[in-house]
């Protein structure tokens, strides 16, 4: 689940093993760049820590994070 803290919006994801979670990046990857709109994230081993806030709108939280967040979690559904 996203939560919104310190003008982003924050995801933890947890996968089997390191290939999944870059799999998961990289699918996001495509996402990110047909939207044009890039996250900041981190990734050890099995876990991908997702933060979404628009820097060309002072660094908040944007309908373009909502929109992207909700593109991730499909992901997840599939």
């Amino acid at each position: 689940m996203w939560v919104e803290k310190e003008n982003c919006l924050y995801r933890e994801f947890v996968f089997r093993d390191f290939s999944e979670a870059f799999a998961f990046m990289t699918q996001v990857a495509l996402l990110a760049e047909k939207a044009n709109h890039h996250p900041r994230w981190t990734n050890v081993w099995n876990k991908v820590e997702v933060w979404l806030n628009t820097h060309d709108a002072g660094d908040i939280v944007t309908e373009k994070d909502r929109t992207l967040a909700k593109a991730i979690d499909a992901l997840q559904k599939k």
